[in-house]
């Protein structure tokens, strides 16, 4: 039973008057809607009346599709002014949690949060320190203290002082950050992975990952020499080793203080975003781990992302080898000879993964569950947990593996096969270009959390960690949440259905800009201006080939930019994401890469756009219509007056029958934002709404 179905059920009884005021006192004391109102949404989450959790520890429970016997509870949204939060830490021996939110890719708009999940709702979150570049991870040192990384330092201070800000203390200032210079002099201002996450051993020893400049090292052909920035005593895309003085505890840096030295520990780790160390590290034969964030290849499923087994002085392979030994075409001459030669198969110096990871799941969280922690979760003591943070439909979910007594996930031999949500075939096994490979099996704590309209968005998580009661704890950047996983009886809910823009409703708008002479140029225009000549290899190919006509590759950019969650939502330019990015208006990074440049430098960029907006804006015919302020009621109903939704104000749709004629008093529209349709109502004769909500658009 889903909670939409128990809303309407719960609407049907007759209860006494004290209990429906105590259930709406409880319902308001842990943030939840009434049960005779449609469930509140919050950063996109369907809210009902369930919780996650017990005592001043419950929240509102949110539909996630997980294992029996887990539940997920809302802590906090968008609503407690979280922008772009990216990791979280209990502060020992309190009940009290510390976020780095980075407030988005604005270089300083990140913030420190100290987060008391006991607190009122809307009170539980106070500011810190502010105006940090790139705040990214927290990590409790052997001090016990909390350390946190920015993107050139990394500093401790103390969340509970009066002043935390005068308890700064920084052991490190240099580490390379956003703006770099290259070993041929080209300086970079904004470089691809200047994100700082860092693990300390049980001897004070602290790694920190020093990520690549750029997806994969390409330089303009032929390439005949190593990746230059890959090399050396201060590589990039490697992990850093820092070895701390007698005592275990680095100094606070005084003006004027060196860096503490620094060795590459590993290197040829494109970015090393999820660091897991076992609590026996680095007693011999115990695990250091790393989760491969690995090339933006344009295919779906090729290349794998990786788990490595990390050793002193070995090489991973970027920007050489991806997968488990497959060469990088680019650098096919600096593999046939020199210090590179055979260097992904027949190389003493190369480690290949331990097991590979499913394709772009952007592993950015890495943990074991362990020591107190098993009283809440005993079956996941000593567990490795993964959480993937991607974006395509290998992503969004957290992963659990069983490990060896030394930490390490055992690989199985293949076919190992991993889920793909939402997909035609739903699991695929882990293959490379030679073929099905072993890998190590995992279980799915979170599995199901693509975008479902009405219920929640596509999951986004990227820190985790575990408190002293033993609940796992994430925080989500795109949806601006933090969430707790906690214990829950009863039954497994059935999974929730995918209803992602279907291939009917693609065809049906690829054919209005088909009709329309107009938006058929704009998007010829946007194809070569654009995608051709900017966005082409980033993270897809966009369906293209060089055996396509001119307007068959405007049929195949076309299909794609529909396809993906939340770029285009037609008619309103404003809503989707396609803009946000191409503009730099949210809290993800401007795409293209290097995109702030490109109106100074590009003679039409801005108007193209520019185009882009009236393309969307033009793509369905008819009028678009704001709904108006006003009354909260702004629902809008299918033909067979099944209650589809409500759509705030402000938000744009396109009105096709101005005066429904089988409806008076009602206009007719197009498939609204899709955030705001509930999921229990299908697209094939409109939705209708009534004729005073709207206002036309100025």
């Amino acid at each position: 039973m889903n909670e939409f179905t128990f809303a309407r059920e719960r609407r049907n009884l007759r209860l006494p008057a004290a209990a429906v005021v105590a259930a709406g006192l409880a319902a308001a004391l842990l943030g939840l809607a009434p049960a005779s109102s449609e469930p509140a949404r919050k950063s996109g989450y369907a809210i009902g009346t369930e919780a996650c959790g017990s005592g001043d520890l419950a929240f509102p429970r949110i539909q996630i599709d997980m294992k029996a016997g887990f539940c997920a509870g809302l802590v906090a949204s968008e609503e407690d002014r979280l922008k772009f939060p990216r990791s979280i830490v209990q502060v020992p021996g309190r009940d009290l949690l510390v976020v780095a939110d980075m407030g988005g890719w604005g270089h300083t708009d990140g913030r420190l949060l100290l987060l008391d999940p006991r607190a009122p709702q809307g009170q539980r979150l106070k500011e810190l320190l502010t105006g940090i570049e790139y705040p990214f991870a927290l990590v409790i040192g052997p001090d016990k203290k909390l350390y946190v990384s920015t993107a050139e330092t990394i500093f401790r201070f103390d969340p509970l002082a009066d002043n935390p800000g005068s308890t700064v203390e920084t052991i490190i200032r240099h580490l390379p950050g956003r703006r770099i210079t290259l070993p041929d002099g080209k300086r970079l201002d904004e470089s691809a992975h200047p994100l700082k996450q860092f693990v300390f051993d049980r001897n004070g020893r602290l790694f920190v990952n020093v990520g690549s400049h750029s997806d994969d090292c390409i330089t303009p052909a032929p390439i005949t020499k190593p990746c230059a920035a890959a090399e050396g005593a201060s590589a990039l895309a490697s992990i850093w080793l820092f070895a701390p003085p007698a005592g275990g505890v680095f100094p606070a840096l005084k003006p004027g203080d060196p860096d503490p030295p620094h060795s590459v520990y590993a290197r040829g780790l494109r970015n090393s975003m999820a660091l897991a160390l076992h609590p026996k590290f680095p007693d011999a034969g115990y695990a250091f781990l790393q989760g491969e964030n690995a090339r933006d290849l344009p295919d779906l499923f090729k290349p794998n992302e990786e788990i490595n087994a990390i050793e002193q002085g070995r090489h991973y392979g970027w920007p050489y080898c991806y997968d488990l030994s497959t060469p990088s075409p680019e650098f096919r001459l600096v593999l046939q000879s020199g210090a590179y030669k055979s260097f992904c198969s027949a190389n003493a110096l190369y480690k290949a993964p331990l097991s590979l990871l499913p394709p772009h799941g952007a592993p950015l969280a890495m943990l074991y569950y362990h020591g107190y922690h098993g009283a809440k979760f005993p079956e996941l003591e000593g567990k490795l947990l993964v959480g993937l943070h991607g974006y395509r439909p290998t992503g969004s979910r957290l992963l659990v593996y069983d490990v060896d007594d030394h930490g390490f996930p055992e690989p199985s031999a293949a076919p190992v096969r991993y889920h793909v949500s939402c997909a035609a075939e739903p699991t695929r096994s882990f293959r490379t270009d030679a073929g099905e490979v072993a890998a190590a099996p995992f279980e799915e704590l979170i599995a199901g959390w693509h975008r479902v309209n009405g219920a929640r968005p596509q999951g986004a998580p990227v820190g985790m960690t575990v408190t002293e009661d033993g609940a796992i704890w994430l925080v989500e950047d795109k949806n601006k949440t933090v969430i707790r996983i906690d214990r829950t009886a009863g039954e497994r809910p059935q999974p929730l259905p995918c209803d992602t823009r279907s291939q009917a409703m693609i065809d049906q708008l690829a054919a209005f800009v088909a009709r329309d002479a107009q938006n058929s140029v704009r998007l010829t225009t946007l194809r070569k201006g654009l995608v051709e000549k900017h966005c082409v290899g980033c993270h897809s190919d966009f369906g293209l080939s060089a055996a396509q006509s001119d307007a068959e590759k405007d049929r195949a950019v076309l299909h794609f930019m529909l396809a993906q969650d939340g770029w285009i939502y037609p008619g309103d330019p404003d809503a989707g994401r396609l803009r946000t990015r191409l503009r730099g208006l949210g809290a993800e990074k401007l795409m293209p890469p290097g995109g702030e440049s490109l109106p100074k430098l590009e003679p039409g960029y801005t108007r193209l756009l520019d185009t882009a907006d009236l393309f969307v804006a033009k793509m369905v015919p008819g009028t678009r219509m704001r709904i108006k302020p006003g009354p909260p009621q702004r629902k809008f109903f299918s033909k067979a007056n099944k209650e589809c939704g409500e759509i705030p104000a402000g938000k744009v749709v396109v009105v096709t029958q101005r005066n429904a004629v089988d409806r008076p008093g009602f206009s007719r529209f197009f498939r609204p934002a899709d955030p705001y349709l509930n999921g229990e109502c299908t697209d094939g004769d409109g939705y209708y709404i009534r004729q005073e909500l709207l206002v036309p658009v100025q």
